[in-house]
């Protein structure tokens, strides 16, 4: 009976830590409400106040909630490959919102650690018939709930998780590149070359951080499941100037794009959301927006960019016969 109140005390405490981070980012405040320290010489467990979406404070050990000690830290080796309990990450993204301002392209980079040349997120140029506007579509891993990387691996590198999250172990990858060709997205890169100095902390390797990236295997977007533990949005989610991205737990039915938080259901039911390619049964768990009514001319997404990257886009703009006259 003891074991059935344990997990259901530690489901209630994942809940509310997420909600905390999306409440929090929701509204510009990083921190929660006023601390409480119980601790001292009477025993007790020093206690913090956090805040619910539902606006209801809620109080649980700060231990469990200072994310510098477990289990918020990046889990290592099998520990990586469970997840976070109670959790089914999902993300969202607006394609009325995107203009191509490259942001979220650039705080993945940084975040990860990745070179110039190697983008885990792509941000490409579409146009669906003849007769229609030209509208940005950002693309990264979309951590099918069937994945055909992970049935292909030979040696278990390419994982799937219980919280959603599709990962790739570079201790174990081999490098054979199989996931690279299964892969109907083409989502995922090959580590060429020695990755660039880091200053970001890795004491040791975990899955979930990818950094530092090892020559000769395989990386891919990896949904910052290392900033999930702490109830935080993913880099690109952060990076976007636009607010496009949106980030959450389909168990909890809500979504952030660090400004607003929405419920995942209505949001795709009344935006009519709907998943790349999903003919292919891979089951994605990445929904987009159509791009109705967008808040800027897909032109203004070309105006940064070199001239000679913005001819890459002239038979999608005007089509094989040139620029219309």
């Amino acid at each position: 009976m003891k074991k059935k109140e344990d997990k259901g005390n530690r489901r209630k405490f994942l809940k509310n830590t997420f909600t905390l981070g999306a409440a929090a980012l929701a509204t510009g405040s990083g921190a929660a409400l006023a601390h409480k320290n119980e601790s001292g010489g009477n025993g007790k467990t020093e206690k913090v106040k956090v805040l619910t979406t539902e606006g209801k404070v809620v109080e649980i050990d700060r231990h469990i909630d200072d994310c510098k000690i477990d289990p918020c830290a990046p889990p290592i080796g099998n520990a990586a490959r469970q997840g976070i309990p109670g959790r089914s990450f999902v993300m969202v993204i607006d394609l009325a919102r995107c203009k191509n301002a490259r942001k979220c392209i650039e705080g993945c980079q940084k975040g990860h650690n990745l070179k110039p040349d190697q983008e885990w997120l792509k941000v490409y140029l579409m146009k669906d018939n003849p007769e229609g506007e030209p509208y940005w579509f950002p693309r990264q891993c979309f951590h099918c709930d069937n994945p055909p990387c992970v049935k292909v691996c030979p040696v278990g590198a390419t994982f799937k998780r219980q919280d959603n999250i599709v990962l790739v172990d570079e201790n174990r990858c081999i490098g054979c590149k199989f996931c690279v060709v299964a892969c109907p997205y083409s989502v995922r890169i090959f580590n060429w070359d020695e990755p660039p100095e880091s200053d970001i902390p890795h004491e040791e390797y975990s899955p979930e951080v990818s950094v530092p990236a090892q020559i000769g295997t395989v990386s891919k977007c990896d949904f910052c499941a290392d900033r999930s533990r702490e109830g935080k949005l993913p880099y690109c989610a952060t990076s976007c100037p636009m607010g496009a991205l949106y980030f959450g737990d389909r168990n909890e039915d809500a979504v952030s794009n660090g400004t607003d938080t929405l419920r995942f259901s209505q949001l795709i039911k009344e935006r009519v959301g709907y998943r790349y390619r999903e003919e292919l049964g891979t089951k994605p768990n990445v929904y987009y927006l159509p791009p109705v009514e967008r808040m800027f001319d897909y032109e203004s997404g070309l105006d940064k960019l070199p001239e000679a990257n913005q001819k890459v886009y002239d038979e999608i703009r005007f089509g094989k016969n040139g620029k219309n006259k």
